[in-house]
């Protein structure tokens, strides 16, 4: 049970969604806080507390300023109830007064009643990323038990003449997204990024949930590479606005990687931002990417604009469940 008390004055409930635009401003407070830019939408989060399987009654929680406004937040969700992730913010204003120590004690009392429903001798571990710069939740991790393990780039280019036209290796041919390739996009998804670190399988619906389901989704921008029936790679971007366009997912099924299929997809990605204005493209990576993917980007032209740190800490010991090497080698 935590045993940690909020400061006099301050008070915590679960959310509900009328909380949504003041969690929103919380976290758009730190980005700016940390990067001078705000990025995280009413619309992330309201994604993210209608994810299939996660409860707000159990799963997420705010804490509130003796003026009732929301000062702090958190949450948790899992994979197999083997590998969970928490994440929480505490409003610049209002750092230092133990608050981020009391969402995190929360964290992991939700995380541990997971573990008697993880699969019999997985090993379970609680997960959570830090932007590099944040110094204090770097501090607070470390000072609780989480260990870095990993680290992820944020990678941009910024275009100031038309990309590189494709060339696309015999017989793959290019089209874009439509609904019957929903449950195909989904498997190809999921086949190229097995090989990717810390990967575990996601269920279907969650995974449309946070895709094909946003309201914002656009089709057009879903590029998948074809050699006849089959998807050989895919590009899921998405143009999101005053952040840029996205390449979300870029990912190559192993039968068709080493024939340039994703540095062609990059490009034409790159090329559909060009046409439409965007200029700025970014995407996320694995710093030291099973599959060689950071050096695929570089060549592309991209370079390494943010840092975030992946820690973790250990709940149960036993078999991991998540890729930590490709073909289970290492």
């Amino acid at each position: 049970m935590i045993t940690e008390k909020l400061p006099r004055g301050l008070t915590m409930r679960h959310p509900t969604m009328a909380d949504l635009e003041a969690v929103t401003d919380v976290i758009r407070s730190c980005e700016v806080a940390l990067d001078g830019t705000a990025e995280t939408t009413l619309d992330d989060i309201r994604t993210g507390w209608q994810m299939p399987g996660f409860d707000l009654t159990k799963d997420a929680w705010l804490v509130f300023s003796d003026e009732g406004k929301v000062v702090g937040l958190a949450g948790v969700e899992h994979r197999e109830h083997a590998r969970l992730y928490t994440g929480g913010e505490v409003h610049p204003d209002y750092r230092n007064r133990g608050i981020g120590t009391y969402l995190l004690h929360l964290g992991e009392e939700r995380a541990r009643q997971h573990i008697p429903l993880a699969p019999s001798g997985a090993r379970v571990t609680l997960n959570c990323g830090a932007n590099s710069k944040d110094e204090a939740k770097i501090r607070l991790l470390e000072e609780h038990g989480f260990t870095r393990v990993r680290y992820f780039w944020r990678m941009a280019i910024e275009m100031d003449a038309a990309p590189p036209t494709p060339q696309w290796a015999e017989g793959i041919t290019l089209r874009t997204f439509t609904p019957e390739m929903t449950r195909a996009v989904y498997e190809a998804d999921e086949e190229a990024f097995k090989d990717h670190w810390g990967h575990v399988r996601s269920p279907f619906d969650e995974w449309e949930h946070w895709t094909v389901k946003r309201k914002d989704f656009d089709p057009t921008l879903w590029f998948l590479a074809m050699d006849g029936d089959e998807i050989a790679g895919i590009s899921l971007c998405q143009d999101e606005k005053e952040s840029g366009g996205w390449v979300h997912v870029l990912g190559v099924r192993r039968p068709w990687r080493r024939k340039g299929v994703g540095l062609a997809l990059l490009y034409h990605s790159f090329g559909e931002f060009y046409k439409r204005d965007i200029r700025n493209v970014y995407l996320g990576v694995d710093a030291q990417s099973l599959t060689g993917a950071t050096r695929l980007y570089e060549r592309a032209g991209m370079h390494v604009i943010r840092q975030y740190n992946s820690y973790e800490k250990e709940l149960r010991a036993g078999k991991e469940l998540s890729t930590q090497f490709i073909d289970g080698k290492g």
